[in-house]
């Protein structure tokens, strides 16, 4: 899986983007396992695998780096 940090969060649409080595990703929050998307802060290290969306690629089946944020 690859690895970024969650660059922004736009939590009243629903969605964000990760900061990985090769740009930004997109993400939407029906992406996000492990833990809620409303627990998500900017800053934090995340895993993905990349497929593709109606409008280019985007982040899949994101979760947390080392465990399952704040709960």
């Amino acid at each position: 899986m690859a690895q970024g940090t969650i660059k922004k969060l736009v939590s009243d649409k629903g969605f964000g983007f990760i900061k990985t080595d090769r740009g930004e990703l997109f993400f939407h929050h029906s992406a996000v396992q492990g833990t809620q998307f409303e627990s998500l802060r900017e800053g934090q290290e995340v895993e993905f695998s990349e497929g593709r969306g109606p409008k280019g690629p985007r982040a899949e089946a994101v979760t947390l780096v080392g465990g399952a944020g704040d709960e």
